[in-house]
């Protein structure tokens, strides 16, 4: 029998499961110190598994945290950080965790999935959840029917600075050297006036890329929890005085993760991103990361996965997982990535843009 520390739901049964001394528990992650004392044990814990990111998501959004804490005297067996959406327009519904792009269960110990799984759906039926969503297969069932695969790209940091240049394809080397001989200047700064700098070439980026970016509360919620704190930096790259590139990092007993680039296309041309990119690991190995997570990519993002296999980073798949209760029902989906909305985004203007991110996120994931 599995008892919960969380009267959120009826206590679930664990007939014909291995569940000997199981507890449940419901966390709160932005009052429980111990969620991330639990997080900070796992060598597969990401920035996105703390308590910094669920404080980002619910300062911005609104969203309600309903982390879970498996537990076997007193030890985490398996922590699954949830957050739930709620939207008038998208529905109702969790996921490990919103704006990750992989946030997979933590299995501290063997747990058979059934368990787990059982104890998700019974959550969602009390919360009315239209589905749950995994990103990432960790303590899943192997017959989990994946919604959708991604592309992942992680680099290994461990060899030092050194060594990591040397690996680097030819073309990273040139374009690196470029941007020394144009006098292209770096910065790695964590206050309010660079993360202002980072949104506004965002915002030119995305643009570009045909999506809204992300409201200003975002950026700054994520500058006073996370950046603030000594979890991470923008990078900025000027040219003539002028920003011309920045890259934000995270980075989290040890492992660190590329979240946000962006460029001033104007610039293009002297390689200022590139530059961005390489301060920032740099940084990111004099603060101890052995290694660094690319985030997601379309996998038919031919020219994008080329640029992060080129750093050196080791391409491999990343399924995200829908679970549709009440049944055990693994939905399907596709990359939204691109379509019709791309050509009208780009064409927008830039303060239109920003409205409509303002206005759209908080119903997104």
């Amino acid at each position: 029998m599995i008892r919960l520390a969380s009267r959120m739901f009826p206590d679930p049964s664990a007939e014909g499961l291995t569940a000997a001394a199981l507890e449940v528990r419901a966390i709160d992650p932005l009052a429980d110190p111990e969620w991330d004392r639990w997080v900070s044990g796992h060598p597969e814990a990401t920035p996105f598994h703390r308590a910094a990111w669920a404080r980002v998501l619910v300062r911005t959004y609104g969203h309600r945290p309903r982390y879970l804490a498996f537990l076997r005297h007193r030890r985490p067996v398996a922590l699954l950080p949830l957050m739930e959406v709620n939207s008038r327009l998208t529905g109702c519904r969790a996921v490990c965790v919103p704006f990750a792009d992989v946030c997979a269960p933590l299995i501290f110990e063997s747990l058979d999935p059934r368990l787990l799984l059982d104890v998700v759906l019974r959550l969602a039926e009390a919360h009315s959840w239209r589905h749950v969503e995994f990103r990432g297969p960790s303590g899943l069932p192997a017959a989990a029917v994946p919604s959708v695969a991604f592309c992942a790209h992680e680099l290994d940091m461990s060899p030092g600075p050194d060594r990591l240049l040397a690996g680097f394809d030819p073309a990273v080397r040139r374009a690196l050297r470029k941007a020394e001989r144009e006098g292209v200047r770096t910065e790695i700064r964590t206050d309010a006036e660079a993360v202002a700098t980072f949104r506004r070439l965002h915002a030119r980026t995305r643009r570009r890329h045909g999506a809204p970016p992300q409201p200003d509360r975002f950026f700054d919620a994520i500058r006073e929890e996370i950046l603030a704190p000594g979890h991470g930096a923008v990078v900025l790259a000027s040219l003539g005085g002028a920003p011309a590139a920045a890259a934000v990092f995270f980075h989290s007993e040890g492992r660190a993760v590329y979240k946000f680039g962006a460029s001033d296309e104007r610039a293009q041309s002297s390689r200022a991103n590139n530059l961005a990119m390489w301060r920032g690991l740099q940084w990111l190995a004099s603060r101890g990361a052995t290694s660094l997570h690319f985030g997601r990519t379309s996998c038919s993002q031919n020219g994008l996965r080329r640029f992060k296999r080129a750093w050196g980073a080791v391409e491999s798949s990343l399924p995200y997982f829908k679970l549709q209760p009440p049944a055990l029902h693994w939905d399907r989906d596709r990359d939204r990535g691109a379509g019709w909305h791309t050509s009208v985004f780009s064409r927008l203007p830039l303060p239109v843009n920003r409205l409509l991110g303002a206005a759209l996120y908080p119903h997104l994931d």
